[in-house]
């Protein structure tokens, strides 16, 4: 890399979210869709999140999903609700760090409360207090710090 002119300076900053009930912190690095990209750069405050149209075609089982909240809990999520969640955590046999949006409302946000796992969403779902929305939209979101391990 010498004589690239690449400084030590390059950051991208942390996003927080939950895994498994727990804070973690993640990047969004690129997604499949220029509008995602547009959303998440300005959410990073410049950090550019590229576009790779070919990560939609990653098949259903090779991208887990990011559980994106539309509304409900306000919070630091791309759309101003709570953290993203996700499952599976480096180590297990889930992870992947390629998601694929996964867009979450409570029909009634006056029940709405903050998950923590990719489990309380599904049992919200089926509880019929929420839907969930599975997109074509796959961002690559590598875990930086998670229970239990960091990079």
């Amino acid at each position: 890399m010498s004589g690239m002119g690449m400084g030590s300076d390059v950051t991208v900053p942390p996003v927080k979210g939950y895994v498994d009930g727990q804070p973690m912190l993640f990047i969004h690095t690129e997604t499949s869709d220029e509008q995602v990209a547009g959303m998440l750069t300005q959410m990073m405050g410049g950090s550019p999140v590229l576009v790779v149209p070919s990560l939609a075609e990653v098949a259903e089982r090779g991208a887990a999903p990011a559980y994106v909240f539309q509304n409900g809990v306000k919070g630091d999520g791309p759309l101003g609700f709570q953290p993203d969640v996700f499952d599976g955590a480096p180590g297990s046999p889930r992870y992947t760090p390629l998601r694929r949006v996964h867009l979450v409302r409570w029909k009634d946000e006056t029940q709405a409360r903050e998950l923590t796992s990719a489990t309380d969403v599904v049992a919200q779902e089926q509880r019929g207090l929420l839907t969930v929305e599975r997109t074509r939209i796959v961002v690559n979101m590598p875990f930086l710090v998670w229970p239990g391990g960091r990079r």
